[in-house]
Protein backbone atom coordinates (compact mmCIF):
# COMPACT_ATOMS: atom_id res chain seq x y z
CA UNK A 1 0.00 0.00 0.00
CA UNK A 2 1.18 3.43 -0.82
CA UNK A 3 1.96 5.43 2.00
CA UNK A 4 -0.63 8.93 2.91
CA UNK A 5 0.13 11.38 0.08
CA UNK A 6 1.48 14.66 2.24
CA UNK A 7 1.71 18.19 0.64
CA UNK A 8 5.00 19.23 -1.16
CA UNK A 9 5.56 22.45 -0.75
CA UNK A 10 7.88 22.81 -3.96
CA UNK A 11 5.03 20.98 -5.43
CA UNK A 12 2.06 22.54 -4.49
CA UNK A 13 2.81 26.03 -5.53
CA UNK A 14 -0.05 27.00 -8.52
CA UNK A 15 -1.54 30.13 -10.24
CA UNK A 16 -5.33 30.31 -10.27
CA UNK A 17 -6.19 28.71 -14.18
CA UNK A 18 -10.07 28.45 -15.40
CA UNK A 19 -11.67 27.02 -18.50
CA UNK A 20 -9.52 24.18 -19.76
CA UNK A 21 -9.99 21.12 -21.17
CA UNK A 22 -8.06 17.30 -21.66
CA UNK A 23 -5.62 17.05 -24.90
CA UNK A 24 -5.26 13.36 -25.27
CA UNK A 25 -1.42 11.81 -25.64
CA UNK A 26 -2.43 10.83 -29.01
CA UNK A 27 -3.00 14.64 -29.71
CA UNK A 28 0.63 15.72 -28.24
CA UNK A 29 2.27 13.22 -30.61
CA UNK A 30 0.00 14.52 -33.85
CA UNK A 31 2.31 16.91 -34.88
CA UNK A 32 3.02 16.66 -38.78
CA UNK A 33 -0.59 17.24 -40.03
CA UNK A 34 -0.77 20.75 -37.95
CA UNK A 35 2.05 22.34 -39.34
CA UNK A 36 0.63 22.78 -42.70
CA UNK A 37 -2.61 23.91 -41.59
CA UNK A 38 -0.94 26.67 -38.88
CA UNK A 39 0.98 28.14 -41.86
CA UNK A 40 -1.63 28.42 -43.76
CA UNK A 41 -3.98 29.86 -41.35
CA UNK A 42 -1.69 32.11 -39.45
CA UNK A 43 -0.65 35.09 -41.29
CA UNK A 44 2.80 35.60 -41.83
CA UNK A 45 4.57 38.53 -40.07
CA UNK A 46 7.02 39.29 -43.39
CA UNK A 47 6.32 38.13 -46.97
CA UNK A 48 8.95 34.98 -46.77
CA UNK A 49 10.87 33.78 -49.76
CA UNK A 50 10.96 29.70 -50.17
CA UNK A 51 13.88 29.21 -47.62
CA UNK A 52 12.44 31.53 -45.22
CA UNK A 53 9.19 29.84 -45.53
CA UNK A 54 11.22 26.33 -44.78
CA UNK A 55 12.35 27.50 -42.09
CA UNK A 56 9.40 29.04 -40.39
CA UNK A 57 7.81 25.43 -40.38
CA UNK A 58 11.03 23.96 -38.48
CA UNK A 59 11.59 26.95 -36.47
CA UNK A 60 10.39 27.13 -32.68
CA UNK A 61 11.44 30.50 -33.27
CA UNK A 62 9.77 31.33 -36.54
CA UNK A 63 6.76 29.94 -35.23
CA UNK A 64 6.54 32.03 -31.71
CA UNK A 65 6.88 35.36 -34.34
CA UNK A 66 3.61 33.50 -36.33
CA UNK A 67 2.21 32.79 -32.88
CA UNK A 68 3.11 36.99 -31.43
CA UNK A 69 1.25 37.61 -34.94
CA UNK A 70 -1.79 35.75 -34.28
CA UNK A 71 -2.80 37.12 -30.97
CA UNK A 72 -5.09 39.43 -30.74
CA UNK A 73 -4.62 42.69 -28.55
CA UNK A 74 -6.51 41.17 -25.69
CA UNK A 75 -4.58 37.73 -25.40
CA UNK A 76 -1.55 40.23 -25.99
CA UNK A 77 -2.61 42.16 -22.25
CA UNK A 78 -2.47 38.71 -20.57
CA UNK A 79 0.57 36.93 -21.94
CA UNK A 80 2.93 39.53 -23.91
CA UNK A 81 5.72 41.78 -21.35
CA UNK A 82 8.23 43.68 -22.03
CA UNK A 83 11.49 42.12 -21.80
CA UNK A 84 12.24 43.20 -18.43
CA UNK A 85 9.21 42.93 -16.81
CA UNK A 86 9.06 42.94 -13.19
CA UNK A 87 6.27 40.84 -11.45
CA UNK A 88 4.63 42.36 -8.28
CA UNK A 89 5.37 38.56 -6.80
CA UNK A 90 8.33 37.16 -8.83
CA UNK A 91 10.26 39.96 -9.37
CA UNK A 92 11.66 39.51 -13.12
CA UNK A 93 9.44 37.65 -14.32
CA UNK A 94 10.52 36.25 -17.93
CA UNK A 95 13.43 34.25 -16.02
CA UNK A 96 11.36 32.98 -12.94
CA UNK A 97 11.70 29.18 -12.08
CA UNK A 98 9.78 26.86 -10.30
CA UNK A 99 8.43 23.22 -9.59
CA UNK A 100 4.40 23.78 -10.43
CA UNK A 101 3.17 27.20 -11.59
CA UNK A 102 1.09 29.08 -14.45
CA UNK A 103 3.33 32.05 -15.46
CA UNK A 104 -0.16 33.45 -16.62
CA UNK A 105 -3.48 32.81 -15.78
CA UNK A 106 -5.00 30.85 -18.66
CA UNK A 107 -4.22 26.89 -19.71
CA UNK A 108 -3.68 26.56 -23.33
CA UNK A 109 -6.42 24.45 -23.45
CA UNK A 110 -8.44 26.89 -22.50
CA UNK A 111 -10.70 28.89 -25.08
CA UNK A 112 -9.01 31.51 -24.37
CA UNK A 113 -6.86 30.88 -27.59
CA UNK A 114 -7.69 29.48 -30.85
CA UNK A 115 -7.27 25.86 -32.41
CA UNK A 116 -4.91 27.25 -34.29
CA UNK A 117 -2.69 29.12 -31.60
CA UNK A 118 -2.50 26.00 -29.58
CA UNK A 119 -1.10 23.90 -32.14
CA UNK A 120 1.33 26.63 -32.80
CA UNK A 121 2.23 26.22 -29.32
CA UNK A 122 2.49 22.21 -29.25
CA UNK A 123 4.70 22.35 -32.33
CA UNK A 124 7.05 25.23 -30.49
CA UNK A 125 7.22 23.10 -27.29
CA UNK A 126 7.71 19.56 -29.60
CA UNK A 127 10.79 22.08 -31.50
CA UNK A 128 12.82 22.62 -28.16
CA UNK A 129 12.27 18.95 -27.41
CA UNK A 130 14.21 16.45 -29.30
CA UNK A 131 11.71 14.04 -31.31
CA UNK A 132 13.21 10.66 -29.75
CA UNK A 133 12.05 12.84 -26.65
CA UNK A 134 7.95 13.51 -27.49
CA UNK A 135 6.89 10.43 -26.31
CA UNK A 136 8.28 10.35 -23.30
CA UNK A 137 7.75 14.58 -22.47
CA UNK A 138 3.67 13.08 -23.31
CA UNK A 139 3.66 10.30 -20.58
CA UNK A 140 4.98 12.64 -17.91
CA UNK A 141 2.41 15.37 -18.68
CA UNK A 142 -0.24 12.48 -18.79
CA UNK A 143 0.91 10.77 -15.62
CA UNK A 144 1.29 14.64 -13.42
CA UNK A 145 -1.65 16.24 -14.89
CA UNK A 146 -4.50 13.22 -13.90
CA UNK A 147 -4.45 11.73 -17.31
CA UNK A 148 -4.24 15.19 -19.20
CA UNK A 149 -1.87 15.82 -21.72
CA UNK A 150 -0.21 19.02 -23.72
CA UNK A 151 -2.38 21.87 -22.33
CA UNK A 152 -4.07 21.05 -19.20
CA UNK A 153 -1.95 22.53 -17.01
CA UNK A 154 1.03 24.56 -18.76
CA UNK A 155 0.54 28.19 -19.34
CA UNK A 156 2.78 30.46 -21.98
CA UNK A 157 4.22 33.76 -21.67
CA UNK A 158 5.94 36.12 -24.74
CA UNK A 159 8.75 38.77 -23.47
CA UNK A 160 10.20 41.31 -25.86
CA UNK A 161 8.68 41.98 -29.47
CA UNK A 162 9.38 37.84 -31.54
CA UNK A 163 11.74 39.26 -34.37
CA UNK A 164 12.97 42.54 -33.30
CA UNK A 165 15.99 42.25 -31.03
CA UNK A 166 15.68 40.09 -27.80
CA UNK A 167 12.32 37.93 -27.39
CA UNK A 168 11.47 35.09 -25.26
CA UNK A 169 8.82 32.51 -25.05
CA UNK A 170 7.96 30.44 -21.88
CA UNK A 171 5.80 27.35 -20.91
CA UNK A 172 5.36 26.55 -17.52
CA UNK A 173 3.15 23.88 -15.87
CA UNK A 174 3.17 21.23 -13.08
CA UNK A 175 7.00 19.67 -13.41
CA UNK A 176 7.68 22.07 -16.02
CA UNK A 177 9.30 25.54 -17.00
CA UNK A 178 10.77 25.70 -20.33
CA UNK A 179 12.27 28.70 -22.47
CA UNK A 180 12.44 29.49 -26.59
CA UNK A 181 14.78 32.35 -26.60
CA UNK A 182 16.09 31.86 -29.97
CA UNK A 183 20.00 32.92 -27.96
CA UNK A 184 18.81 36.36 -26.93
CA UNK A 185 18.99 36.32 -23.75
CA UNK A 186 22.75 36.54 -23.01
CA UNK A 187 25.14 34.47 -20.82
CA UNK A 188 22.74 32.01 -19.95
CA UNK A 189 21.79 28.41 -21.77
CA UNK A 190 18.21 26.98 -22.30
CA UNK A 191 17.02 31.21 -22.13
CA UNK A 192 17.36 31.11 -18.53
CA UNK A 193 16.62 28.25 -15.17
CA UNK A 194 14.79 25.62 -16.45
CA UNK A 195 12.86 22.52 -14.55
CA UNK A 196 11.76 19.09 -15.11
CA UNK A 197 10.23 16.67 -13.07
CA UNK A 198 7.97 13.46 -13.26
CA UNK A 199 5.88 11.28 -10.41
CA UNK A 200 5.35 8.37 -12.59
CA UNK A 201 3.41 5.55 -11.04
CA UNK A 202 2.75 7.64 -7.53
CA UNK A 203 3.80 10.62 -5.50
CA UNK A 204 6.00 8.30 -3.53
CA UNK A 205 7.89 6.25 -6.42
CA UNK A 206 9.63 3.17 -5.63
CA UNK A 207 13.44 2.19 -5.46
CA UNK A 208 12.95 1.10 -9.31
CA UNK A 209 11.26 4.65 -10.04
CA UNK A 210 8.85 2.38 -12.55
CA UNK A 211 8.18 4.55 -14.92
CA UNK A 212 9.73 7.86 -14.64
CA UNK A 213 10.83 9.15 -17.86
CA UNK A 214 13.70 11.00 -16.03
CA UNK A 215 15.32 7.88 -14.18
CA UNK A 216 17.54 6.65 -16.64
CA UNK A 217 19.82 9.80 -15.87
CA UNK A 218 20.17 9.41 -12.00
CA UNK A 219 20.95 5.68 -13.31
CA UNK A 220 24.16 7.01 -15.34
CA UNK A 221 25.56 9.13 -12.75
CA UNK A 222 24.67 6.38 -10.00
CA UNK A 223 27.39 3.97 -12.38
CA UNK A 224 29.66 6.65 -12.24
CA UNK A 225 29.55 6.06 -8.61
CA UNK A 226 30.28 2.57 -8.70
CA UNK A 227 33.29 3.16 -10.86
CA UNK A 228 34.72 5.17 -7.66
CA UNK A 229 37.39 3.49 -5.41
CA UNK A 230 37.28 3.50 -1.78
CA UNK A 231 38.91 7.06 -1.33
CA UNK A 232 36.76 8.43 -4.32
CA UNK A 233 33.45 7.26 -2.87
CA UNK A 234 33.79 8.86 0.67
CA UNK A 235 34.26 12.23 -1.44
CA UNK A 236 31.18 11.60 -3.23
CA UNK A 237 28.74 10.68 -1.24
CA UNK A 238 27.42 13.26 1.97
CA UNK A 239 25.55 12.03 4.87
CA UNK A 240 23.68 14.99 5.51
CA UNK A 241 23.66 18.70 4.07
CA UNK A 242 21.87 18.29 0.93
CA UNK A 243 20.33 21.65 0.01
CA UNK A 244 17.14 22.80 -0.89
CA UNK A 245 15.91 21.99 -4.15
CA UNK A 246 15.68 25.21 -5.72
CA UNK A 247 19.31 26.37 -4.64
CA UNK A 248 20.93 26.08 -7.91
CA UNK A 249 22.35 29.87 -7.41
CA UNK A 250 25.85 29.97 -8.65
CA UNK A 251 28.35 29.79 -6.16
CA UNK A 252 31.84 30.98 -8.25
CA UNK A 253 35.12 29.38 -8.95
CA UNK A 254 36.20 30.35 -5.77
CA UNK A 255 33.74 28.11 -3.90
CA UNK A 256 34.25 24.83 -2.28
CA UNK A 257 31.86 22.50 -3.67
CA UNK A 258 31.02 19.20 -1.79
CA UNK A 259 31.84 16.13 -3.75
CA UNK A 260 34.63 14.64 -5.71
CA UNK A 261 35.72 17.07 -8.02
CA UNK A 262 35.87 15.95 -11.78
CA UNK A 263 39.67 16.94 -12.46
CA UNK A 264 40.01 14.03 -9.65
CA UNK A 265 38.57 11.42 -11.88
CA UNK A 266 40.62 8.68 -13.58
CA UNK A 267 40.28 8.83 -17.50
CA UNK A 268 38.15 6.28 -17.77
CA UNK A 269 35.73 8.12 -15.19
CA UNK A 270 36.28 11.14 -17.17
CA UNK A 271 34.67 9.63 -19.94
CA UNK A 272 31.58 8.15 -18.22
CA UNK A 273 31.17 11.76 -16.51
CA UNK A 274 30.55 12.90 -19.84
CA UNK A 275 28.30 10.28 -20.71
CA UNK A 276 26.56 11.53 -17.43
CA UNK A 277 26.42 15.09 -19.31
CA UNK A 278 25.28 13.75 -22.67
CA UNK A 279 22.14 12.21 -20.83
CA UNK A 280 21.39 15.13 -18.77
CA UNK A 281 21.63 17.64 -22.04
CA UNK A 282 20.01 14.42 -24.36
CA UNK A 283 16.18 15.52 -24.40
CA UNK A 284 16.45 18.91 -25.43
CA UNK A 285 17.29 20.62 -29.15
CA UNK A 286 20.86 20.66 -30.59
CA UNK A 287 21.23 24.09 -30.21
CA UNK A 288 20.25 24.27 -26.61
CA UNK A 289 22.57 21.71 -26.19
CA UNK A 290 25.40 23.43 -28.12
CA UNK A 291 24.99 26.65 -26.00
CA UNK A 292 25.18 24.72 -22.61
CA UNK A 293 28.45 22.93 -23.65
CA UNK A 294 29.73 26.30 -24.69
CA UNK A 295 28.59 27.76 -21.50
CA UNK A 296 30.10 25.15 -19.53
CA UNK A 297 33.76 25.65 -20.97
CA UNK A 298 33.61 28.93 -20.54
CA UNK A 299 33.75 27.97 -17.01
CA UNK A 300 36.74 25.21 -16.98
CA UNK A 301 34.48 22.61 -18.52
CA UNK A 302 33.80 19.33 -16.39
CA UNK A 303 37.48 19.24 -14.70
CA UNK A 304 36.23 22.24 -12.94
CA UNK A 305 32.84 20.41 -11.73
CA UNK A 306 32.01 18.60 -8.63
CA UNK A 307 29.54 15.49 -8.37
CA UNK A 308 27.46 14.71 -5.02
CA UNK A 309 25.98 12.38 -4.12
CA UNK A 310 23.29 12.77 -0.86
CA UNK A 311 22.20 9.68 1.43
CA UNK A 312 19.84 11.04 2.46
CA UNK A 313 16.41 9.81 1.01
CA UNK A 314 17.87 6.74 0.15
CA UNK A 315 14.53 4.76 -1.68
CA UNK A 316 14.51 2.15 -0.30
CA UNK A 317 18.19 2.06 1.65
CA UNK A 318 19.57 0.06 -1.44
CA UNK A 319 22.30 2.34 -1.72
CA UNK A 320 21.02 3.89 -4.98
CA UNK A 321 21.26 7.52 -4.56
CA UNK A 322 18.37 9.07 -5.54
CA UNK A 323 19.53 12.24 -4.50
CA UNK A 324 22.41 14.03 -6.32
CA UNK A 325 24.34 17.20 -7.85
CA UNK A 326 26.34 17.85 -10.35
CA UNK A 327 27.74 21.34 -9.98
CA UNK A 328 30.40 24.23 -11.32
CA UNK A 329 31.03 27.67 -11.33
CA UNK A 330 27.98 28.61 -13.24
CA UNK A 331 26.55 25.19 -13.92
CA UNK A 332 24.41 23.28 -11.43
CA UNK A 333 21.99 20.21 -12.16
CA UNK A 334 20.29 19.72 -8.64
CA UNK A 335 18.67 15.95 -9.33
CA UNK A 336 15.90 15.15 -6.24
CA UNK A 337 14.78 11.82 -6.95
CA UNK A 338 12.82 11.61 -3.59
CA UNK A 339 9.62 11.14 -3.05
CA UNK A 340 9.57 11.57 -6.94
CA UNK A 341 12.00 13.35 -9.64
CA UNK A 342 12.29 17.20 -9.50
CA UNK A 343 15.29 18.57 -11.37
CA UNK A 344 16.55 21.75 -11.50
CA UNK A 345 18.76 23.34 -13.64
CA UNK A 346 21.08 26.95 -13.84
CA UNK A 347 23.65 27.07 -16.64
CA UNK A 348 25.60 30.27 -17.55
CA UNK A 349 29.00 31.31 -18.72
CA UNK A 350 29.25 33.61 -16.09
CA UNK A 351 29.14 33.31 -12.09
CA UNK A 352 27.47 36.45 -11.67
CA UNK A 353 23.89 36.11 -13.32
CA UNK A 354 21.24 35.78 -11.01
CA UNK A 355 19.06 33.34 -9.77
CA UNK A 356 15.26 34.01 -10.14
CA UNK A 357 13.47 30.48 -8.25
CA UNK A 358 10.93 29.73 -5.83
Amino acid sequence: MSPEKKPCPVCDETSNVDDASDVSRRDFLRTAGTAATVAATVPALTMATPAQANEAVTTPETKVQQLYGSLSEEQKKLVCFPWDYQDPNRGLLRSHVAANWQITPKEINSNFYTGEQRALMQEIFHGIIQPEWHERYAKQMHDDNDGGGFGSSQAIAIFGTPGEDKFEFVITGRHMTLRCDGNTAEHVAFGGPIFYGHAAEDFYEDAQHTGNVFWSQAVEANNLYKMLDGRQQKLALMASGMPAEEAVAFRGGEAELPGIPGSELSSDQKEHLAKVLDKLLEPYRQTDQEEARKCLEAQGGLDACSLVFYQEGDIGEDGVWDNWRLEGPSFVWHFRGSPHVHVWVNVADDPSVELNAS
